[in-house]
């Protein structure tokens, strides 16, 4: 009987055939760093911007979990926080441009009020006062309205599969409840 060749294994241990848990080199998977980098980035920003993470593996074509690993990794954690502490800080000096400018607009509002030389007229008052009263409370009527509008022909199998996605809609919502029909019995009445 002849004898078999043993081979020490990655671990240290003999066995018989050849080591199939080790890919060759040359089928090894090899990674764009770069990608993934940008791929990262890309993430994050879209969860800066809001976006939910269901909603960035649809746009960006991955899974949820690929989302969940960036987002929860310490460097995600990090980038997100930098963005939103600039984006606060970018939010805080204008929100002081504002205040200041308030404050201008008020004062040269309390000018016209108590203006008592007459170069005002009641007219110019009126006019100030209303718009104060209009911007400051926010009963000011939308001076622009954006409407959009969509048109389509559905055939008739199309307008059904509407109408069932709808009612499934609704039946898994809790909106529309199917209940059987009671017979009643041939002696009884309600």
């Amino acid at each position: 009987m002849s004898e078999v060749q043993l081979r020490e294994g990655l671990y240290g241990f003999d066995f018989k055939d050849v080591d199939r848990r080790r890919v060759p080199l040359d089928e090894r998977k090899t990674y764009d760093i770069k990608g993934l980098w940008q791929r990262s980035h890309e993430i994050i920003n879209l969860a800066a911007k809001g976006y939910k993470g269901t909603e960035i593996a649809e746009i960006l074509n991955i899974t949820p979990q690929t989302v969940s690993n960036t987002l929860n990794s310490e460097l995600g954690q990090h980038k997100l926080s930098e963005i939103r502490q600039e984006r606060d800080g970018e939010l805080k000096k204008t929100v002081e441009k504002v205040r200041v400018l308030t404050d201008k607009a008020l004062q040269v509002y309390h000018e016209i009020f108590d203006d008592e030389s007459g170069e005002c007229t009641l007219k110019d008052k009126m006019k100030a006062a209303d718009t104060v009263l209009l911007e400051l409370s926010g009963l000011r009527v939308p001076t622009r309205i954006q409407s959009q509008s969509v048109h389509t022909v559905l055939t008739p199998e199309e307008l059904e599969e509407f109408k069932q996605r709808g009612i499934k809609a609704a039946k898994e919502s809790g909106l529309v409840i199917d209940a059987e029909p009671v017979e009643e019995a041939a002696g009884d009445k309600v």
